[in-house]
């Protein structure tokens, strides 16, 4: 079977070898009643949503502090306007499966009766405690605080990589004076 094979203006023995053979293999198939394997249907299992861990990305230290700053800024209009279903909402699975709005607004109360005000978090960049830590393939733990004066915000957050983007999934924070937070002196 011989077949001129024309791919940008060269044919015959001019054309890359390559494309010769695929297409005489085509043309094999063809002569025999087969269609190419890409033809066929085939049944393939149901993709997982989460991608797998070489895929997912890391966050840099830009994003991570985007990460912190966007949560913090969450939980200060939580407890501005009492409606913890917006920072619920946005949230990973996990989360919400295990908080209403109701819990929410019973776990952020202290701040929210103390009136701190969260979002000054936003005029500085968070300092770490321990390094960020991937605790499984798809949740990492970070610790910090955020230094302000008088009182500065303690925080324990965890998110998880979910629908192509990191989410919260656990949070602790707390406020701490500046007493509390500087290292003890020797006498």
């Amino acid at each position: 079977m011989q077949g001129t094979i024309e791919i940008m203006g060269m044919s015959g023995r001019t054309a890359p070898t390559f494309f010769r053979a695929a297409a005489t293999s085509l043309m094999f198939m063809a002569g025999f009643g087969l269609a190419p394997v890409a033809a066929q249907q085939v049944q393939t299992p149901p993709v997982s949503i989460q991608p797998p861990a070489s895929v997912r990305p890391v966050p840099g230290a830009l994003e991570l502090s985007k990460l912190l700053w966007s949560t913090i800024l969450a939980v200060d209009h939580a407890n501005q306007s009492g409606n913890y279903s917006v920072l619920r909402d946005m949230s990973a699975q996990g989360f919400q499966i295990n908080n209403n709005a109701a819990n929410l607004a019973n776990v952020f109360s202290g701040i929210r009766n103390a009136k701190i005000d969260l979002s000054n978090a936003l005029l500085v960049p968070p300092t770490y405690s321990e390094a960020p830590r991937q605790i499984q393939p798809d949740v990492f733990e970070v610790k910090g605080q955020f230094n302000l004066r008088p009182t500065s915000i303690y925080f324990d957050m965890y998110f998880q990589w979910e629908q192509g983007r990191w989410k919260l999934f656990g949070i602790d924070i707390q406020p701490i004076t500046m007493v509390d937070s500087m290292p003890p002196t020797s006498n």
